[in-house]
């Protein structure tokens, strides 16, 4: 939880000053590291469902195409902590299981950072009784990400993964960056949410009209993290959600940073 914290000390700071160019260095360099890769990731908090000790509710894989036993277990992965909350109401409501009523009382919603979950699965992909993170991404977020796909010509029905939106200065240029105020630094900004995405959009446009918002999934996001080797990857940050910023502000005081809260920037003109 420490992550989400040392995130709620810069995250008043993303969406200030737009640059006007994107800087992508000459010089190879070596692909991000896996505990760098989790360090990106760690700023998204996603929401678990867990029971009085802290254990994920899961379920068993259902059986394979031949009826073959898979073995393992899938937990759901919230990218919204009120739908997350939603679902645990709807499951006491719904339970007419005496057996179960006890576990179901119990249930609660449990953050932990985005980085924790890659950092699971890493360690388990390879191993047959894995617990299987099933994600479940915020519903007004895949339909915005299904609009854009189908306005740039591309016929999708379903987004099966976690859409991720990035601001371009066209569809054939780089992404737009921004400028942290409070030390100069510039990052490229991807966002979990389409509406923060549309407010850089709209910040962008009168200066470059061909701007644009691309739809990413995060599988590519973490595969490009890992195989690309561009120095300007390092600049690259996810930036939750408003609904999960928000929940970061009500965390205590992490004392290795002494607040984790800091006054919004605001751009400059």
């Amino acid at each position: 939880m420490k992550a989400l914290v040392r995130w709620g000390a810069t995250l008043g700071l993303i969406g200030s000053t737009l640059l006007g160019t994107v800087f992508v260095g000459n010089l190879p360099v070596l692909a991000l590291s896996e505990q760098q890769i989790k360090e990106k990731l760690d700023s998204v908090p996603v929401y678990l469902i867990t029971n009085d000790k802290g254990l994920p509710l899961s379920r068993p894989l259902p059986e394979g195409q031949n009826g073959q036993k898979l073995g393992g277990s899938v937990t759901g992965v919230y990218l919204s902590r009120q739908e997350a909350q939603a679902f645990i109401k709807q499951l006491q409501s719904t339970n007419k299981d005496p057996k179960m009523a006890d576990i179901v009382k119990s249930l609660q919603v449990t953050a932990v950072p985005l980085g924790i979950i890659y950092q699971q699965l890493q360690q388990t992909k390879n191993q047959p009784n894995r617990l299987v993170f099933a994600f479940k991404p915020v519903e007004q977020d895949v339909k915005g990400a299904l609009e854009l796909l189908n306005q740039s010509g591309q016929k999708i029905d379903q987004f099966r993964s976690v859409p991720i939106f990035a601001v371009r200065f066209a569809p054939d240029q780089g992404y737009v960056p921004i400028k942290l105020t409070n030390d100069k630094e510039q990052v490229v900004p991807l966002f979990v949410s389409k509406q923060d995405a549309l407010g850089l959009l709209n910040q962008v446009k009168p200066k470059y009209p061909k701007a644009d918002i691309q739809v990413i999934d995060i599988d590519g996001v973490i595969k490009t993290l890992q195989d690309k080797n561009e120095d300007w990857l390092k600049q690259v940050v996810l930036v939750p959600s408003q609904e999960s910023r928000e929940y970061i502000r009500t965390l205590p005081k992490d004392s290795a940073t002494g607040n984790n809260r800091q006054p919004a920037a605001k751009p400059k003109r």
